[in-house]
């Protein structure tokens, strides 16, 4: 016979003997086995692991991560039918038994001798669970049983049984990678222990003998069966009457796997987070109870979920209706209850467009769908007119969203996608990002992720350097047909401004506004192209992802939303390029303070981090920790920007954000070749954000989908909401300008008075002397170009 199994039958014969033969070996084998034993005072002393959280600058949970998840309650907020749930089901005789209940190994162990030492039944109680958890291996030994029963001793000499009770419902595994009871709760019924119902109670009771094959989300049937038997145990234990019992063993098992909730949609910005963390702490940083603040706005970030999503469907309006997604069998069809599973399993997509199943076609003009959890809808006419005349038929699946007053819009999901970042300007601190429409359907963050074509975006980096080459936004360049012949470019090219006509000589002002590539390319053609190339990391840009030719005024090369907006940071902070950040500060649960940016956002006073660790990047184009930032413009030159930006939408392509009301805001449109790319790049003192659209795969948004058609309404959306209680602020006039008097020809005027004369604000460089024009003032002239290519007329 195996020796363990001897100890154990041994043990069965002195507990059978009962009286002072078992005492002494009890005693014999607790004196063998003390030695090798934890302290029960650790006990106290372990650590339930507690998720890493991410959250908003003002303390809102945007996302919570852990290999096991974890909500640890006090026992005086356990609900005592709860607790009542576990003893009936797993140790009746808690409460009189000193840790090892005699009776119930009694059983075990003549069990064991009638099946020949088969493993078929077990005596654990609560407190050898508990022991077994948190200090024992899981591995099937009759060794470990009778540590764990004699730790179970030592564990009841030392702790009261409601704190032995609170450990055991806090630690112990209920499937889905719950550990405990208010974990389980949430995942299992999305709700708090102290909103079950009695039948909801007893399927959590039943988990902790088979989480596995018992899971309610996996296999309700079985799952009935062991709830049952605990509400029936429940029942002879008299912790329910039969009046309860019956009511709650009547109804069914309904359950599905509920993810953490979180105070706001900023997934994209909580997986970036994680990234980082995980990347300095390794997998630790799951159970240290890691806190990581970030610099998110939570009202920014839910403006910029709303204005990205509500840009997406307008634009997916406009190209049409492609039909239900599927169809939904008769059988399921005609049961209330396998429709609604078949729904909720299909699942509402981006928070806001839910399923819906057709029930009865229009016959009347009014289409009536089931929409599972928000009910029995109707959908009028007027709010389906984008979409034709579908013929839908009784079981056809389609979204719906909510509208106005009440009213349910018919949707659906898009196929374009998008993006909006903004940053504070005086940290470069990103405040709200949006990498797309759903996180949980592409996980893919196209802020920092997407490289794309900028288009005419980009003009406004080519045209600051004009400024500082000594160029005023009233110097002129013609904006007239050209034809080159460049070897760079592999072929002949006539680039063509978007409207198709040409304006003669314009001002750079006007040349921007309204976006002119003819005067755009010129402007570039003076200045070098690899002149312009080599200054745009003063931009923070990488020039191999920039082409070295003439077309890079017109963004064909590539950046990420992000990359474009920090650019346009530089104008909105006063000349100086920071480091988008995201974390400001990583603390534990206990409040110990890891890591904390050197910045006043993060800390009033001088701060640093205390671990001395620095944040690794998550990708080449992702926020890292914050740097101070670096003066890459002259002041002034960042203000001429602006308000040469503030033009574009005075009277340029970005008019519609005049609907705002706003005297404050600046900001350029992008379109590239054949509308795969809609751009709006925008700013005031305060805030400076991008918003972009387009396909994954590159593919035309189709015929006059412009930036500011497609993606102007978005931004605009976006800083309208966060905008709507602030007053203007403008960019701040810096001391570096000099109040001047121009003629019309681009001379400085002989007097401040003289006829004609405008006052502009310049810095020194860009001044002409009395009776002479500056480089590119007043006429087609001047520039210090490189080798070019050929020009053809």
């Amino acid at each position: 016979m195996n020796p363990v199994f001897k100890i154990i039958a041994a043990l069965l014969a002195l507990i059978l003997a009962a009286g002072i033969g078992l005492s002494i070996a009890l005693a014999a084998l607790y004196v063998y086995y003390a030695p090798t034993l934890p302290e029960a005072d650790a006990v106290r002393d372990v650590r339930l692991q507690t998720p890493l959280q991410v959250r908003s600058a003002d303390g809102r949970l945007m996302g919570e991560f852990a290999e096991e998840r974890r909500i640890p309650v006090p026992i005086e907020a356990i609900p005592q039918q709860v607790r009542d749930a576990f003893i009936a089901a797993e140790d009746e005789r808690f409460y009189d038994h000193p840790g090892v209940d005699v009776l119930g190994l009694a059983r075990a162990a003549l069990n064991l001798v009638s099946t020949g030492g088969e493993r078929s039944q077990g005596g654990s109680t609560i407190t050898m669970q508990l022991a077994r958890n948190i200090f024992l291996t899981r591995e099937r030994t009759y060794e470990r049983k009778l540590r764990e029963i004699f730790l179970a001793i030592r564990l009841e000499q030392e702790l009261e049984k409601d704190e032995i009770l609170e450990l055991y419902l806090n630690k112990i595994y209920l499937g889905q990678r719950a550990y405990g009871i208010e974990a389980a709760s949430r995942v299992y019924f999305g709700r708090s222990l102290d909103a079950l119902e009695l039948d909801e109670i007893a399927t959590l009771a039943a988990l902790p003998k088979a989480p596995s094959t018992t899971n309610p989300v996996t296999s309700p049937e079985r799952a009935e069966v062991r709830r049952n038997y605990v509400l029936r145990r429940m029942l002879e234990t008299g912790a329910i009457d039969e009046a309860a019992f019956e009511a709650a063993i009547s109804r069914p098992v309904l359950s599905e796997r509920h993810t953490a909730a979180t105070e706001i949609d900023a997934h994209w910005v909580a997986e970036m987070a994680r990234q980082m963390v995980v990347n300095l702490w390794g997998d630790e940083a799951y159970r240290r109870g890691l806190q990581v603040h970030t610099t998110i706005d939570s009202r920014q970030q839910e403006a910029a979920n709303q204005a990205l999503r509500e840009g997406l469907l307008e634009y997916d309006e406009r190209h049409g209706f492609r039909g239900p997604e599927m169809r939904i069998p008769d059988a399921t069809l005609d049961d209330a209850e396998a429709r609604e599973r078949a729904l909720k399993a299909i699942g509402a997509h981006g928070r806001l467009l839910f399923p819906a199943v057709v029930m009865n076609p229009d016959d009347d003009g009014v289409l009536r769908v089931d929409g599972g959890r928000i009910g029995e809808q109707e959908i009028l006419p007027e709010d389906r007119e984008w979409a034709g005349s579908p013929a839908f038929q009784r079981g056809d699946v389609i979204r719906i969203r909510p509208h106005t007053e009440g009213r349910w819009r018919l949707a659906q999901k898009p196929e374009v996608t998008g993006a909006v970042i903004a940053q504070a300007p005086e940290d470069g601190a990103i405040t709200a990002l949006a990498g797309g429409f759903d996180f949980f359907e592409n996980r893919y963050d196209r802020t920092t992720q997407a490289q794309r074509q900028p288009g005419s975006a980009f003009k406004p980096l080519v045209y600051a350097l004009a400024l500082r080459e000594g160029y005023r936004p009233d110097s002129t360049v013609i904006d007239a047909p050209m034809v080159f012949n460049d070897p760079a470019l592999g072929a002949e090219w006539r680039p063509q401004n978007y409207t198709r006509r040409f304006h003669g000589e314009t001002t750079l002002r006007e040349a921007l506004a309204n976006s002119r590539n003819l005067a755009s390319i010129r402007l570039l053609d003076r200045l070098g192209t690899g002149n312009v190339h080599q200054e745009l990391t003063r931009f923070g840009l990488s020039r191999e992802t920039q082409p070295n030719n003439l077309s890079m005024v017109l963004g064909t090369g590539t950046l990420t939303p992000l990359q474009l907006n920090n650019a346009y940071g530089v104008f909105a902070s006063g000349g100086r390029l920071n480091s988008p950040w995201i974390i400001s500060r990583i603390e534990t649960v206990d409040g110990e303070v890891l890591y904390e940016a050197a910045t006043e956002r993060a800390c009033p006073a001088p701060c640093a981090s205390p671990e001395g660790q620095d944040l690794p990047l998550v990708a080449s184009s992702g926020p890292l920790q914050y740097t101070d930032p670096v003066p890459v413009l002259e002041p002034g030159v960042a203000w001429q920007m602006g308000e040469m930006l503030r033009s574009v939408i005075t009277s340029g392509t970005g008019r519609r954000a005049l609907e705002l009301g706003r005297s404050d805001l600046a900001g350029k449109t992008g379109t590239t070749n054949d509308y795969r790319d809609a751009w709006f790049a925008g700013f005031n003192a305060d805030l400076v954000a991008t918003a972009w659209i387009g396909f994954d795969d590159n593919r035309e948004l189709g015929r006059r989908e412009s930036g500011g058609r497609a993606a102007l309404p978005i931004w605009t959306r976006f800083m309208g909401s966060v905008l709507s209680d602030q007053p203007d602020h403008p960019l701040e006039r810096p001391d570096d300008l000099v109040r001047v008097a121009i003629l019309p020809n681009g001379q400085r005027a002989p007097s401040d008075d003289a006829p004609g004369a405008t006052n502009q604000w310049l810095l020194p460089h860009q001044i002409p002397e009395r009776g002479h024009v500056i480089p590119g003032g007043g006429g087609d002239n001047g520039g210090n170009g490189s080798q070019q290519p050929e020009l053809v007329f």
